[in-house]
């Protein structure tokens, strides 16, 4: 079942169960997909990569915007955005530990025979594309410069 139409599942069992977070989150999926369908770049489909990205950018954005609340002492306004996020990331495959992501970062640098901070931005490319949906860009980074460093 392709995201689309899970989303449009999502979306109706929300309204029945008179769920105004999930119905904001979902309608922000919903709205995310139909911009990229309709882009003028886009064929009117989309990969699976496509939707991992669309999703793990509103991940992103949420967890942004409550970081900000927080640090401006607005919980009421942090604690939705949080729950927005654990809405969306049902969708994303299941999220890898720091080990894990780790070992499938030491193993590329292991591949690509990367030495130092030089070649960081090869390593970034292939593990960013590899982990896509299961990590963190964030995380990936600090391990990749970890390793690297």
């Amino acid at each position: 079942m392709g995201l689309e139409l899970k989303i449009a599942t999502a979306l109706k069992e929300a309204m029945k169960s008179k769920n105004q977070t999930a119905l904001t989150a979902l309608r922000a999926v919903k709205s995310a997909i139909l911009l990229h369908k309709t882009q003028k770049s886009s064929d009117g489909e989309m990969s699976q990569q496509d939707e991992m990205k669309i999703l793990q950018k509103l991940v992103k954005q949420r967890k942004d915007s409550a970081d900000i609340y927080k640090n401006q002492g607005r919980n009421d306004l942090a604690d939705p955005e949080l729950k927005e996020v654990e809405i969306i990331q049902q969708f994303l495959p299941e999220a890898l530990s720091e080990d894990e992501v780790k070992e499938v970062v030491k193993s590329i640098i292991d591949e690509t025979g990367a030495e130092g901070m030089k070649d960081m931005g090869k390593v970034m490319g292939i593990s960013t594309k590899r982990l896509m949906g299961k990590a963190d860009g964030k995380m990936i980074s600090i391990i990749v410069r970890e390793f690297l460093s």
